[in-house]
């Protein structure tokens, strides 16, 4: 297992100025992918960006982000320090700073990669899909790695409540704020549900009504 010495005060994580927005976190999700999968065509042009962004593969969900969505996106990164213009070539094309802003080590790049362009996961999940950005040993090293990363005085993830019936705990970054638990699905079935029949006799107690009010409604406008 790889050891990450933690930080010293000058490497200290700043705070956040503000949490991103999902179209922001996708932009720093696709642009940390590309660096570390594809760093030969890399920085992205804006093209390359946008189809990046709205890959129908390793997405979750999938997004259909316009030219000028992404752009306006880019522009707000800017603002805060954390993506940049690269003038020279043909093209003007883009880079993130997170390297730089958040003093990460490349572990912790590629699962924050997985986490903004995949939202919450096991550490099995992200070992499984970290080949092309980084070598993990073991789900351990994984978990490591992201308790270290949830222990600092800016944490960047946080492991999320176990849902029901789920053995694996699951984490989530902290880019876009805190991150609450899922609520139950609605199609979960309810402890103390009608029996059938009495919901049908109230149903036809309803029309029955209704048909009343029907031909009350005729007579009065002599019909």
């Amino acid at each position: 297992m790889t050891y990450i010495p933690p930080l010293d005060e000058s490497q200290a994580r700043p705070k956040l100025p503000r949490p991103l927005d999902a179209t922001e976190i996708r932009v720093l999700g696709s642009l940390m992918e590309k660096q570390m999968a594809t760093p030969e065509y890399y920085p992205l042009t804006l093209n390359a960006l946008v189809a990046a962004c709205n890959q129908k593969t390793n997405r979750e969900p999938v997004l259909d982000l316009a030219e000028d969505e992404v752009l306006k996106a880019l522009e707000r990164l800017q603002e805060e320090k954390l993506a940049w213009k690269v003038m020279g070539g043909r093209a003007l094309r883009f880079d993130h700073n997170l390297d730089r802003v958040w003093h990460l080590t490349k572990p912790e790049k590629a699962l924050l990669a997985l986490l903004f362009l995949r939202g919450p996961q096991t550490a099995g999940e992200l070992r499984g899909r970290s080949d092309r950005l980084h070598a993990f040993e073991s789900v351990a090293e994984v978990e490591q790695a992201l308790r270290d990363m949830s222990a600092e005085s800016e944490p960047l993830v946080a492991p999320l409540p176990r849902r029901p019936g789920q053995k694996e705990e699951r984490w989530s970054h902290l880019a876009g704020g805190a991150v609450e638990a899922a609520a139950p699905e609605e199609h979960e079935p309810q402890a103390h549900a009608e029996p059938l029949s009495v919901r049908l006799a109230r149903l036809e107690q309803q029309v029955s009504a209704l048909a009343a009010e029907f031909s009350a409604l005729k007579s009065k406008l002599g019909e």
